[in-house]
């Protein structure tokens, strides 16, 4: 089984990387790809660059087996849409089944996604939450793919709905643009190898009254 897992990871840090450790010895996965997007539909343009977020991730995820820095939206390019992701996902991996996780948010507008119901033949949806968190209710579509195990899901390909409760980290990625903006150290946060790239990078330093 292959996992996907994708983002503006902007930057990637240890809550990004905690979550895919966790599902993918969860589940028991080959290996989760993590796909920093080119473009994102439904939110702001990026701070950091699309190669910057891609270097960001290599670093990250260098030690990291079973863990793949996968650039294939940011060399699509324009606006990245998961429909797309997936069915050249599925060009690659013709016989594994994928598994694409979302956070609990994003499931609440996954409506609202581009053809958000065909992602059900691409792919199972792994709804990633905390401990407690209790299914919000579900229209008819969605009722019909609910899996209660993980066993369907490495038994089909795709279509199956599945909630996974993990370990939550409270870490967010606004929060440490704000925090090296307002030049707080963000160590612990993300890995040394990203601090040391976003600080040569100049990456969220504030601007100085010079514009440098």
């Amino acid at each position: 089984m292959i996992g996907i897992l994708g983002g503006t990871f902007d930057p990637i840090h240890y809550g990004h990387l905690r979550a895919a450790v966790e599902v993918k010895e969860r589940l028991g996965l080959a290996q989760v790809c993590m796909i920093p997007c080119a473009q994102p539909p439904h939110r702001d343009v990026p701070a950091a660059s699309a190669q910057q977020r891609l270097a960001m991730l290599q670093l990250a995820l260098a030690s990291h087996a079973g863990l793949v820095a996968d650039d294939r939206e940011i060399k699509r390019g324009g606006v990245s849409y998961m429909i797309d992701t997936l069915a050249s996902l599925r060009q690659d991996y013709p016989q594994q089944p994928l598994l694409l996780f979302i956070g609990a948010d994003a499931f609440g507008h996954l409506t609202a996604w581009k053809r958000w119901q065909d992602l059900f033949a691409l792919a199972h949806v792994v709804v990633i939450t905390r401990p407690g968190y209790s299914n919000p209710p579900l229209c008819s579509f969605l009722s019909a793919k609910l899996a209660q195990s993980s066993q369907p899901l490495s038994e089909n390909l795709a279509g199956q709905l599945y909630f996974q409760a993990i370990t939550p980290l409270d870490i967010a990625a606004t929060a440490i643009r704000q925090m090296i903006a307002g030049q707080h150290n963000p160590a612990f946060l993300l890995p040394d190898t990203v601090i040391a790239y976003i600080n040569q990078q100049k990456l969220y330093h504030p601007i100085d009254q010079t514009g440098n």
